[in-house]
């Protein structure tokens, strides 16, 4: 999702997200326990721009906030959050997220509350934001680790802004990854296959 969409939507995003409710219970000794901590994609591993380099930020502690619009932390235990952000020299970005859970079973629970986030984001865009008219689609599931997801997102604004995003929630015993690529176009613009390729590899990094 472009700048243009964040500047002017962010808000009204992140309220529709929010409104997905509590859905998982948090584990009864508090948050989980430290683990080794999984490798992130690197820049040559997101689907290849045609223009330009993408660029890798550092491995940050958190929630990345370029999630907001779909996927939250509302409901959601106080797990180990770290994500990497991308950028490419033209208005193209991406997103990884890694959450180190403390069971199998609570990471299962997590994989399904995120991909249920995504496939319902378009629906709440548009109840939440009159001015945009969102459209999802699902991409089906990559056979790696414990199972993956891949999903398209397109946001079209009453002024005309459009954006088009690829969403992936994958798992490996109890880490989840959420990976996001996002720039101005429609689904004609996706690069489905490449994304399904960068979704499997970093599930495979996970550990």
């Amino acid at each position: 999702m472009s700048m243009r969409i964040r500047t002017s939507a962010l808000t009204a995003l992140t309220v529709a997200a929010l409104a997905a409710g509590t859905v998982l219970t948090a584990p009864a000794a508090g948050a989980a326990p430290k683990a080794a901590a999984p490798t992130f994609l690197s820049a040559s591993q997101l689907p290849p721009h045609p223009t330009s380099s993408w660029t890798a930020g550092p491995v940050t502690d958190g929630f990345p906030e370029e999630l907001g619009f779909c996927v939250s932390t509302e409901g959601v235990p106080a797990y180990d959050y770290r994500h990497r952000e991308f950028r490419t020299d033209l208005d193209t970005s991406a997103v990884q997220l890694t959450v180190v859970t403390g069971t199998a079973a609570q990471a299962k629970a997590l994989a399904k509350h995120y991909d249920d986030l995504i496939r319902t984001c378009a629906d709440r865009i548009e109840e939440s934001s009159p001015d945009i008219e969102a459209e999802g689609r699902d991409y089906g599931s990559l056979p790696v680790e414990e199972g993956a997801r891949v999903r398209g997102l397109h946001t079209e604004t009453s002024w005309g802004a459009t954006d088009i995003a690829l969403l992936s929630v994958g798992r490996d015993g109890r880490t989840v990854t959420v990976v996001e690529w996002g720039q101005m176009g429609d689904f004609d613009d996706a690069p489905v296959a490449a994304f399904k390729k960068t979704t499997t590899t970093a599930v495979n990094k996970l550990y």
